[in-house]
């Protein structure tokens, strides 16, 4: 297999993230060849996790990353932490029954407690504020809004959510542009770039080996060992992790397969001293959009807004235009607001939106695909994955029950066929 992973990610100017975390150390590229009991390609909360645990575990852990931690989703996202799996709990109970939805969302909801605890009693500073809001864009949802908010708190024991009504939602919006929506107190939003560095910075403390501009040219499972080859040396492993989401590019086929790479925007704009109005609360939110657009504000008052409605590989160079101009549907009065951040990443999805985590040739487990919902999930995911790998528990084996198919068209076609279902579903978000 000639083909490496994912080059670069779209990135078309420094993130706010990047420019307002006080220090991201650099970690040195891999010179040599090693023999561990785990090795992980990927660097972001999924990799770095895994890292971690299995090092505090006691297992000889070894981490290359192919740019520098923070360079891809995890650390470029929009920082929303979310509840539950990325379908609602009442979809995931009509396919997979109640039982194993119930399990997911608990599931998911100690993903919450995990990270937040872990930022805690590391000393990581992550910026975190409470509060999210899922805001309506068209009237024929409010009433599948109000009975999940309802649902969330008699079937699954989740009393943090409320339904808004329209007035309540613009009073917490400072805009009149939603019709309804849920407000969630029992989750928050976070400064991810502070996240990744801190994570990295205990991982390595914990006796993980951590590697930047490492790149993993050929990774193979066989004779109960896995081989991962670089270009300045090879690493040995019992088993192997792979968790680069978006970014597998050709390196695995299967992973590659059902998990797509797909663009997503952010803008940061000046302090909004002069806009009290917007956001009082401090909340951050997504809307109903199936190609969702989602904000919130900084601690020192700034706007943060992503998504987009085009899919044209070009777009990155018109990030400024894009995002400006959806900010001014929102809130007509920042139409001429600055921008001092735009940047883009991947996201990695799948075709149900669910997690992908499967076995993809002996010994080698992929993770990835959280569909925008990863802050939490790819956190878990990763130690989850250290405690099967440490034989403590099985929890990572409950998502192998979703049922993610590939993407339709092989490698060739599939990114066509995409581009032309999300720009499908971008023109029935607006009518």
């Amino acid at each position: 297999m000639s083909e490496t992973i994912w080059q670069s990610p779209v990135s078309p100017g420094i993130s706010w993230y990047e420019a307002s975390v006080p220090e991201r150390p650099a970690y040195p590229a891999m010179d040599g060849s090693e023999t561990v009991d785990v090795a992980i390609v990927g660097g972001g909360f999924t990799g770095l996790q895994a890292a971690l645990n299995l090092a505090r575990g006691g297992a000889r852990v070894t981490l290359i990353e192919a740019h520098r931690f923070g360079d891809g989703g995890s650390g470029r996202n929009g920082g929303q932490m979310g509840t539950g799996q990325r379908s609602a709990p009442e979809e995931i109970e009509a396919d997979y029954g109640y039982e194993r939805s119930k399990a997911l969302f608990d599931m998911a909801e100690a993903a919450k407690r995990h990270l937040l605890d872990f930022a805690a009693r590391e000393g990581i500073d992550i910026d975190y504020r409470p509060g999210q809001m899922n805001v309506v864009h068209k009237r024929r949802y409010i009433d599948d809004y109000r009975k999940s908010a309802e649902i969330a708190a008699t079937r699954y024991g989740y009393p943090h959510q409320t339904f808004m009504d329209g007035k309540e939602t613009a009073e917490r919006l400072g805009s009149t542009r939603y019709l309804a929506g849920i407000r969630d107190t029992g989750t928050g939003h976070l400064h991810p770039m502070k996240l990744v560095v801190g994570l990295a910075r205990v991982a390595a403390a914990s006796g993980a080996h951590l590697y930047e501009q490492t790149k993993a040219t050929r990774i193979e499972g066989a004779g109960g060992r896995v081989t991962i080859e670089t270009p300045r040396g090879t690493i040995t492993a019992a088993r192997a992790l792979i968790a680069c989401n978006a970014y597998v590019g050709g390196l695995e086929p299967v992973t590659a397969a059902h998990i797509m790479p797909i663009g997503s925007f952010i803008g940061a704009t000046e302090p909004l001293d002069a806009f009290p109005r917007i956001l009082p609360g401090g909340e951050a939110v997504a809307d109903s959009r199936f190609v969702v657009r989602y904000f919130r504000k900084t601690l020192d008052n700034r706007l943060l807004f992503g998504g987009r409605e085009t899919y044209a590989p070009d777009d990155a160079a018109d990030i400024h235009v894009h995002i400006r101009k959806q900010i001014a549907e929102i809130y007509p009065e920042l139409k001429n607001i600055r921008l001092t951040h735009a940047w883009g990443g991947y996201v990695g999805i799948t075709l149900p939106r669910q997690p992908f985590v499967r076995e993809v040739m002996p010994n080698v487990t992929a993770i990835g695909g959280y569909s925008g919902h990863g802050v939490m999930l790819s956190n878990y995911c990763g130690r989850l994955y250290a405690d099967l790998a440490l034989g403590r528990s099985t929890d990572l084996e409950l998502f192998r029950a979703f049922d993610v198919p590939a993407f339709p068209g092989g490698m060739r076609f599939r990114s066509a066929l995409l581009f032309l279902a999300l720009n499908w579903y971008a023109l029935r978000d607006r009518f």
